[in-house]
């Protein structure tokens, strides 16, 4: 018999595999059109798609780190976490905003 918790816990890792491909062809498709057009703007999003990604990446990790790691080490993935997606999204809102 199947556990339902398992087939659960399949379908979210496919879903964060998905997320992960996803942000990375986005950085890849951003960083070929600065290539072409070498703006500053696009440098801005490729930037911060690039650190978008690398967010998603350390956010896979830390569930995969689960509840059983001490909360020091916890709380160091987290903010491991939380820095790029803030310099990603900074770099994101300067590529928009200039």
């Amino acid at each position: 018999m199947v556990d339902t918790v398992s087939i659960a816990r399949g379908v979210l890792v496919l879903l964060r595999f998905t997320v992960f491909a996803l942000s990375l062809g986005i950085t890849i498709i951003s960083f070929q059109a600065y290539q072409e057009r070498k703006i500053k703007r696009l440098q801005y999003a490729f930037l911060g798609f690039a650190f978008v990604s690398m967010g998603v990446a350390v956010s896979s990790l830390i569930t995969q780190l689960g509840v059983d790691a001490p909360e020091s080490v916890r709380l160091f993935f987290e903010i491991a976490e939380t820095v790029p997606f803030a310099v990603g999204f900074s770099m994101l809102y300067l590529s928009l905003n200039r």
